[in-house]
């Protein structure tokens, strides 16, 4: 039988790095060719990401954020390097193997909410466990309760046509936590919003990384929510350049984006 769907906690998470690791990447290196052009992206990335809490990514465009969210979630392949996720050597492990910790482990939320226009956000929400094999009734009854707890249970047989921007962003993040990953993934969850929406969407995403065994990771250009991290890191030219351990040496780092109680 599978477990229950989780209530969203309310209480703000905090990194405890000493209590255990979700992620831990050696030595990254990732290249991309082009005819005779190769450009190296990632340059030996080093980077431990604690277990529970808010864990954000920074730096400009074309740093290599994105392609190295992509490698530590194991949609795209290292050229070099070691990833352990969840205890599991995700860099040896055969693509078939990584696709299914992935779907088991993974939640998505990229900047455009990528959803299905066709169908109703009660049944967007629920193609992850469809692809898990749950029965499309088991799968709609969990949407149905997780679309509860982002507050649009009275939205579920809409389409996404039929909701404003913040609205469609929830219906994203339910579906990034309907299956309860240990990580989800954030490609620019709030830079389509603006700033009362963006806050809304972090505040569900901080409830659930408050959950013992859970971890949400944002890469962001956006430094109107730098205050939700627990840990930020900033990266320049395919190198993490600095990492801040702490809250307060977030807010110290960045005085101006304030700090979330």
């Amino acid at each position: 039988m599978n477990p229950p769907l989780p209530s969203i906690c309310t209480e703000q998470g905090s990194f405890s790095p000493a209590g255990g690791l979700l992620l831990r990447l050696r030595g990254i290196q990732k290249s991309f060719r082009s005819g005779e052009l190769v450009t190296q992206v990632l340059k030996g990335i080093e980077l431990d990401v604690p277990a529970e809490g808010m864990f954000f990514l920074v730096g400009p465009s074309g740093c290599g954020k994105t392609t190295l969210l992509s490698v530590l979630c194991g949609t795209l392949k290292a050229d070099a390097g070691e990833i352990h996720a969840l205890g599991l050597p995700l860099h040896s492990m055969p693509e078939r193997e990584v696709t299914a910790f992935r779907c088991r482990n993974v939640g998505f939320i990229f900047q455009q909410f990528n959803l299905i226009p066709a169908i109703t956000a009660a049944e967007n929400v629920a193609v992850p466990l469809l692809i898990q094999g749950r029965s499309r009734a088991e799968a709609l009854r969990a949407a149905c309760a997780v679309l509860a707890e982002v507050g649009l249970a009275d939205h579920a047989h809409k389409r996404p046509s039929q909701l404003s921007g913040g609205q469609q962003q929830r219906v994203a993040i339910a579906r990034a936590l309907v299956h309860q990953p240990a990580l989800v993934v954030c490609d620019e969850p709030t830079s389509a919003l603006d700033s009362r929406t963006g806050h809304q969407v972090m505040e569900l995403l901080r409830a659930f990384a408050c959950q013992p065994g859970r971890a949400v990771i944002v890469v962001t250009h956006d430094p109107r929510i730098y205050g939700y991290a627990g840990v930020l890191a900033e990266m320049e030219d395919g190198q993490l350049t600095r990492v801040l351990l702490t809250p307060a040496a977030i807010a110290a780092a960045y005085p101006g984006t304030g700090f979330v109680t």
